[in-house]
């Protein structure tokens, strides 16, 4: 089997401290890996927009010294005419060495690895997960906190739909410590997949609609934009797009040595006032990116190995969540796994609960 990245979780705490001192020799050596992928090429295929993943997930190959090729967006590619993601994986492992995929659709990047004869990179997978990013937050916090143990994680707005959150959610709860705040308005709270984790995990957390109520005691800030285009209803989305917008006020009650991450990009959910704050750090965050890549797509390519296995159950069960891959996929078996002990099971590909 070739190793794939799809969920952070496929990552052990050791790879992650590997990757996290890759990154850090990379930033101080540059040379020393500028021809480390040397005739190697990565394929990015987005069938969403993005500009700094794709960009990010680009200058790493070429900081490397590797080459890339690209499919930017749907509609300037053989998906239009209504190819397979498994078809897509074929075709593509005959071009490149390492693939990143952007996919609206959850559980795309994972189909995309079990068809793909290379590593496969999910660089985002509808509102499932978005480990790459986790990976840049994963730098940012420890560079700034130096640990990522014992700490209050506050992860504001969309927590429904946003990927990013599931992601990081999921890496900071293999620490010792770590405790989370939930502030989202009730429409967009946390799905049900992350909470039951939580607690099958025994973490601590709570849910708030009130971000100055949570400030005083978070050591992370995690800010997040209202994503329009997850909303099938635009009425409801004007409802909530301006929930929560951080201003310089706001943080008056905050720690001094709290830090501010933003995915990116923002719309107005950061004041542009607050980017000259000392604890302000998602401009960073970005520029770490783009480090954690170079690392991942070293590891991914230098050392192959099987992904973790989880036990799946087959066919019992059909997923009928709109914005799964096995909705659209051709001949795609559904496939399920057991939260545990709990007797509840879960679509691999977007999480939802079987009923």
């Amino acid at each position: 089997m070739i190793k794939s990245v799809i969920d952070i979780l496929d990552l052990s705490t050791e790879e992650i401290d590997s990757l996290l001192a890759t990154a850090a020799d990379i930033m101080e050596n540059p040379g020393k890996y500028a021809h480390a992928c040397d005739g190697k090429i990565l394929a990015t295929l987005f069938f969403e927009p993005s500009t700094r993943t794709r960009l990010s997930f680009e200058s790493a190959m070429y900081g490397l010294g590797g080459h890339v090729i690209s499919v930017p967006g749907s509609s300037n590619s053989s998906v239009a005419k209504g190819e397979s993601v498994a078809d897509t994986a074929h075709t593509v492992s005959c071009y490149a060495d390492i693939i990143a995929m952007r996919h609206p659709q959850e559980g795309a990047a994972l189909v995309l690895a079990n068809n793909a004869s290379v590593p496969v990179i999910n660089a985002g997978d509808g509102g499932h997960c978005h480990p790459t990013q986790t990976l840049a937050d994963l730098l940012t916090i420890h560079r700034e906190m130096g640990r990522f143990h014992d700490l209050t994680v506050g992860v504001c707005g969309d927590l429904k739909y946003g990927r990013t959150v599931h992601s990081l959610i999921e890496a900071l709860s293999r620490y010792p410590g770590v405790r989370f705040v939930m502030i989202s308005p009730d429409s967009l709270r946390i799905p049900t997949f992350v909470r039951d984790a939580l607690g099958a995990k025994g973490i601590p957390f709570r849910e708030t609609v009130s971000l100055e109520d949570a400030m005083p005691e978070l050591d992370i800030l995690y800010m997040t934009r209202v994503q329009r285009e997850r909303f099938r209803d635009q009425e409801l989305y004007e409802q909530v797009k301006d929930s929560y917008i951080l201003t310089p006020e706001k943080l008056q009650n905050a720690r001094a040595e709290m830090r501010i991450l933003h995915p990116l990009p923002r719309v107005n959910e950061i004041s542009v006032a607050v980017d000259q704050d000392p604890r302000a750090c998602y401009f960073k965050q970005m520029l770490y990116g783009r480090y954690m890549r170079m690392a991942l797509i070293l590891m991914l390519l230098g050392h192959p190995a099987p992904a973790p296995s989880r036990p799946l159950i087959y066919d019992r069960f059909v997923c009928k969540k709109r914005t799964c891959i096995t909705q659209t996929e051709q001949e795609l078996r559904q496939a399920f796994y057991q939260v545990g002990d709990s007797g509840i099971y879960r679509c691999i590909y977007c999480e939802s609960k079987a009923k």
